[in-house]
C-alpha cells in the first residue's frame, strides 16, 4: 500500500533527478550560445537570459521543497500531505517559460508567413497555457492538500492540452514554412535541413511528453505525471536553444578540450578538399530570421533578371 511520501514525493525525486540532468544539458548549450553567437539582438539575448534564470530558479524551488519536506520534516505526515508556496510556483513558472518559447517561436512564423491568423492561434494558446499556469499557482496556495488538487483539474488539463496543441502547430508550420525557403544554394540548403530536423526532434519531444503528462494525469490518480511535468520547463527552453545553437556560428566557440591544434583546423580537416576554398559566409540570418531569407530571395532574384 502506498503512503503518502509514495503517492506524491516519489515522482517528484524521479523528476528533480530527471529536470536536474536536462538542467545540467541547458548550461551547456546557454555556453555556446553565448560564446559563440554575439551578434545576436539584445532582445533574443535577454529572452535567453530570461529563460536561464527561470529553469534556475525552477530547478532550486524543487529542490527546496523536497528538502524542507523530507529532510527537515522528515516523518511529519502533515507536511507530507500539503504543498507550501515554494511548490505552488513550479506551475507558475512552467507556464511562463512555455509561453515565451512559444511566442518566440509566433515572431518566427509571423516573419516566415506573414500570416496574423495562425499567429494568432499560436499566441491564443500560449496565452491559455500562461493563464492556467498562473492559475494552477493560485489554487494550490488555495486548496494546498494534495489529495484535494483535483478540485482545480480543470484549470490544470486546459493549461496542458493547450501547451502541446500549440506545441504541434508551431512544430508543424515551421517544417512547411522552412522547406519553402529554400534558396537551391547548397550550403544554405543544408543549413535549413539540419534546422527542420532539429525543430522536429525537439518540438515533437516537448509535445509528445507534454501529451503524456496529461494522458498520465486524467488515466492515474496518483503523482505519477509529475516525472513528466517537473521537466517541462526545461524542454521547453531546450527546444529553443536547439533552434538558436544550430545554426552557423559568428564566433569560435572555445573548446577547452582541445589539446592538439586549434578548434578551426580540426573542423577543416573534416571538410572536403573541393569545398575548402569556398568563401566562408555567415548564413545564420539566412535560416534563423526569416527577414534575411527574404532579402537574400529579393538580391538573387533581382540579380538573375540583370543577367
Amino acid at each position: 500500500m502506498l503512503t503518502v511520501a509514495g503517492i506524491s514525493f516519489g515522482p517528484l525525486l524521479v523528476g528533480f533527478a530527471l529536470n536536474t540532468i536536462l538542467y545540467g544539458a541547458l548550461v551547456t548549450s546557454m555556453l555556446l550560445y553565448f560564446s559563440s553567437f554575439k551578434s545576436d539582438g539584445a532582445w533574443i539575448r535577454l529572452l535567453v537570459s530570461t529563460l536561464l534564470f527561470l529553469c534556475t530558479a525552477d530547478v532550486i524551488l524543487e529542490y527546496v521543497f523536497l528538502n524542507d519536506t523530507l529532510i527537515i520534516h522528515f516523518g511529519d505526515q502533515y507536511a507530507l500531505s500539503r504543498a507550501n508556496w515554494v511548490f505552488s510556483l513550479l506551475p507558475g513558472i512552467t507556464g511562463v517559460v512555455s509561453t515565451l518559447v512559444q511566442l518566440f517561436f509566433a515572431w518566427r512564423i509571423r516573419v516566415l508567413t506573414s500570416s496574423f491568423w495562425l499567429v494568432g492561434i499560436i499566441v491564443f494558446l500560449a496565452s491559455a497555457a500562461f493563464l492556467c499556469g498562473i492559475g494552477t499557482t493560485i489554487a494550490i496556495n488555495m486548496v494546498p492538500v494534495f489529495t484535494q488538487f483535483h478540485r482545480f483539474e480543470v484549470v490544470f488539463v486546459i493549461g496542458l492540452a493547450s501547451s502541446a496543441l500549440d506545441n504541434l502547430l508551431i512544430t508543424g508550420l515551421l517544417v512547411h514554412s522552412l522547406r519553402e525557403h529554400k534558396t537551391g544554394f547548397m550550403d544554405t540548403d543544408h543549413i535549413i535541413k539540419k534546422i527542420i530536423r532539429v525543430t522536429l526532434q525537439t518540438g515533437l519531444l516537448t509535445a509528445i511528453w507534454t501529451l503524456v503528462d496529461l494522458a498520465i494525469y486524467i488515466a492515474l490518480t496518483d503523482g505519477m505525471h509529475l516525472v513528466f511535468n517537473e521537466t517541462l520547463a526545461q524542454l521547453y527552453t531546450i527546444s529553443l536553444m536547439s533552434t538558436l545553437i544550430t545554426r552557423p556560428r559568428d564566433h569560435a566557440y572555445t573548446d577547452f578540450t582541445v589539446v592538439n591544434g586549434e578548434q578551426t583546423e580540426r573542423r577543416d580537416a573534416q571538410i572536403p578538399l573541393e569545398y575548402r576554398n569556398i568563401e566562408r559566409r555567415r548564413n545564420s540570418e539566412l535560416v534563423f530570421d526569416a527577414v534575411s531569407l527574404k532579402k537574400f530571395d529579393t538580391v538573387h532574384g533581382a540579380t538573375d533578371t540583370q543577367q
